[in-house]
């Protein structure tokens, strides 16, 4: 069964994505399980490229990982596949949202799994409050490699401001900004190289995961 069986969010507070074009050849599931042992709270699957089968192969790795040690696992784009694994839940993006509106993936998913969005923009992220999801995400918030465009910390006050449900900050996070992010209130955030490239993985986690508490607790 899923790790959860309830859609709060409470007391997480760090949230890798995972996707093997960031590894450096390493292996997912080595990495995957480093990121555990530091404390990572969520774990994305997002991989865009390989076939259902190896989906289904490693997201059954991950969503085991997961289950065994309290790691929320989700599934990104998909949740059909989410709703197979036994995810979780799922993250659709703005694009995925055309495919699949919220209340679609909330048909496939249930009443107990969890919904996040994307949002880029502080419009978005009012008409994505409305919809039935149980987080957003906002960003990128720093360059990336990962988008062409970054949106900068100026609407993050603004976005606190008008949460009504966890929000988690994503986009170029690194030690050497995060604490912009902590003096404007951030307490939740999502990266992909920082965590995924360290050369030691559960330490760099962990890392985030003090500092996380430092900011203020887990959760606004």
């Amino acid at each position: 069964m899923s790790t959860v069986n309830t859609r709060s969010l409470k007391d997480r507070s760090l949230y890798l994505v995972l996707t093997e074009e960031y590894g450096n050849g390493r292996s997912l599931r080595e990495i995957a399980a480093e990121a555990v042992a530091g404390g990572i709270d969520l774990l994305q699957m997002r991989e865009k490229s390989k076939s259902r089968e190896e989906l289904l192969r490693l997201g059954g790795d991950l969503a085991a990982l997961c289950r065994r040690n309290g790691v929320t696992f989700i599934v990104n784009d998909d949740p059909l596949l989410a709703a197979e694994l036994d995810a979780d839940g799922v993250h659709l993006g703005q694009e995925d949202l055309q495919r699949c509106p919220v209340d679609r993936a909330r048909e496939i998913l249930g009443r107990d799994r969890i919904i996040g969005i994307s949002t880029h923009s502080v419009e978005q992220f009012r008409r994505a409050s409305g919809l039935d999801a149980d987080y957003l995400a906002f960003g990128p918030i720093f360059p990336t490699r990962t988008k062409d465009y970054s949106i900068g910390t100026a609407e993050i006050r603004e976005v606190l401001r008008l949460a009504t449900k966890p929000v988690v900050f994503i986009g170029g996070v690194n030690p050497a900004n995060f604490e912009i992010l902590r003096k404007e209130g951030v307490t939740f955030v999502a990266l992909i190289r920082d965590i995924m490239q360290a050369q030691d993985i559960a330490a760099r986690a962990g890392w985030y995961k003090e500092q996380l508490k430092k900011a203020g607790g887990t959760r606004r």
